[in-house]
């Protein structure tokens, strides 16, 4: 790779920089030699040729947005000259085939993981502790204190014991012994083969829509399904149009083989707050026993269901580490696994490859259907697709939402599309699916996880704690500066293809090695040393 510019198709008219540009710097760019006119900031683009008002901007090879003036060669693309535009689609078919990469080298390796009674594999063993409607959210919180202590899971917290030396004035040497005692306490594990019981709240299940009820409680089924979860306890108020009735429908949908221990305790029914958690307590406890005589066995890599997601995205998001998932992503898919790209605001300008890409016309036709309501929806509460870009993402050099998704779709790597799937919808096929997600962090990350992901690998250019109760995130940063800046959240440098050390391949290859680490048990990501254990459900056209 050019170690200051890039040109990453040779229909586009604007070139990336690598570096920062100086005025008068001249450069080459594939066979073309300029002079630059002004400073470009790297991860920013600049035109390459002289392009006049009007004009189609041209990135990855699309349309990614249009000249608003006209941009002499070498000046700096900006917000000032362009404007969002994307390629229009259209639903013919295309004849499409696809060359899968050489997995030779991984068809015989295994992770150590969980595999279920469903033949599901899971790559943790998680209780989950959760509330059908907002109304429990204190309860939940008072079973986590007590279990969290008890068994052996709760960590100790370095900020209070800071506010205690505050309070006391003790002094450094007696405050150190303080955190070795808390650090041993909590690392005498109970349950052995449990990774945690994981406690989720949320803000829904009644006083909103009942539509909105109905999905959070295909939500919660999924949570439940999850391969990484032994077992779940729910607590329901009783009132609450979220009913138990709703979530054990909902699961039986999508539940195969013997179905999960499912404890359901109903506060109205059972009358006091203490009678409340003391049949919950002593319920989850007997499902604890059974979830612990799981152990790890080697399981093949055809059982990983890897989600893709990007957040705090940045200008060299679609160079290096997306397109590394999508190294990633072509492997899992050629091993027999499966990927799943979310994010449907983050796909607007990159609809005809996808189109093309889909295994059937019926599957073209759902995708363009969810992209098109979404879209529509999301314009009648006052947005758009087109207003996807944060500050953050503009700021470094994601101006338009069409330069923004052409380079989040890299995750998907160029595997045919097997399925798509609406938002809350469980994945029963192999190999690479769409799932209708906000662009939102934590609302998509919340989705991929209850539609079946047991990794998520997670891309960020600016960086952001974003993780998940169930399923480990593994943080891909895109760029040296950000993982020497936030090494306590970044679990794996894709800068090095920027810097020229890495190619796509290689890069790729080395992270689905820690993939298989992590879905062991071998190493803890970031996110679930930090407790980053994020959870929104999503209100269906609210958010982009």
């Amino acid at each position: 790779m050019n170690n200051n510019t890039l040109l990453l198709d040779p229909k586009d008219n604007v070139g990336v920089a690598l570096a920062d540009l100086q005025p008068a710097q001249g450069v080459r760019i594939n066979d073309l030699e300029l002079e630059i006119q002004e400073f470009i900031a790297a991860k920013h683009k600049f035109s390459i040729w002289d392009i006049t008002q009007g004009e189609d901007i041209l990135m990855y090879g699309t349309i990614v947005g249009e000249a608003t003036q006209d941009i002499p060669k070498g000046h700096a693309i900006t917000l000032a000259n362009i404007q969002h535009k994307t390629r229009q689609y259209t639903m013919d078919p295309v004849k499409f085939s696809w060359i899968p990469p050489d997995v030779s080298y991984w068809k015989n390796k295994t992770f150590n993981g969980y595999l279920r009674a469903d033949n599901q594999a899971g790559t943790a063993n998680y209780w989950l502790v959760l509330p059908l409607v907002f109304c429990e959210n204190t309860n939940v919180k008072l079973l986590q204190e007590a279990f969290e202590n008890a068994l052996g899971f709760a960590t100790p917290n370095p900020y209070e014991l800071q506010i205690r030396n505050l309070i006391s004035g003790l002094e450094i040497e007696k405050n150190t012994e303080t955190v070795a005692e808390k650090t041993a306490a909590a690392s005498s594990k109970i349950f052995q083969n449990l990774d945690g019981i994981r406690f989720l709240t949320h803000d829904l299940g009644c006083g909103g829509t009942r539509y909105d009820s109905e999905t959070l409680c295909a939500l919660l089924a999924g949570y439940i399904n999850h391969p990484n979860v032994a077992g779940a306890t729910v607590l329901s108020l009783g009132c609450q149009n979220a009913q138990a009735s709703i979530l054990q429908k909902k699961l039986s949908k999508i539940q195969k083989g013997q179905p999960k221990t499912v404890i359901i305790c109903d506060q109205q029914q059972e009358g006091t707050t203490d009678q409340l958690l003391k049949k919950a307590i002593k319920e989850t406890f007997a499902g604890l026993v059974e979830a612990n005589k799981l152990n790890r066995q080697p399981i093949p890599l055809s059982k990983l269901v890897i989600g893709l997601e990007c957040g705090g995205s940045d200008g060299f998001s679609g160079i290096s580490a997306n397109p590394t998932l999508g190294r990633v992503s072509d492997l899992v898919v050629a091993l027999g696994g499966a990927a799943i790209l979310s994010e449907f605001p983050e796909l607007c300008g990159a609809e005809q490859n996808l189109i093309n890409r889909c295994e059937t016309k019926e599957l073209a036709d759902k995708f363009v259907f969810l992209m098109e309501s979404y879209n529509e929806a999301a314009k009648r509460v006052g947005s758009g697709f087109d207003m996807n870009p944060s500050p953050g993402n503009i700021k470094d050099g994601l101006l338009t939402d069409a330069i923004k998704s052409c380079g989040a779709a890299k995750k998907g790597g160029t595997a045919p599309i097997s399925d798509i799937l609406d938002y809350t919808e469980y994945l029963s096929k192999p190999g690479l699916n769409l799932l209708c997600t906000p662009g939102n962090d934590v609302e998509s990350t919340t989705g991929l996880a209850g539609s079946g992901a047991n990794m998520i690998l997670f891309t960020t250019g600016l960086g952001t704690p974003t993780g998940n109760p169930i399923c480990p995130v593994i943080k891909v940063s895109t760029n040296h500066k950000l993982t020497q800046r936030m090494p306590d959240i970044i679990d794996f440098n894709a800068g090095t293809v920027i810097s020229g050390e890495d190619s796509i391949e290689t890069c790729g290859d080395k992270l689905l090695e820690l993939i298989i680490q992590v879905a062991s048990g071998e190493i803890q990501t970031k996110a679930e040393l930090n407790k980053n254990f994020d959870f929104i459900p999503w209100k269906r056209g609210v958010s982009l």
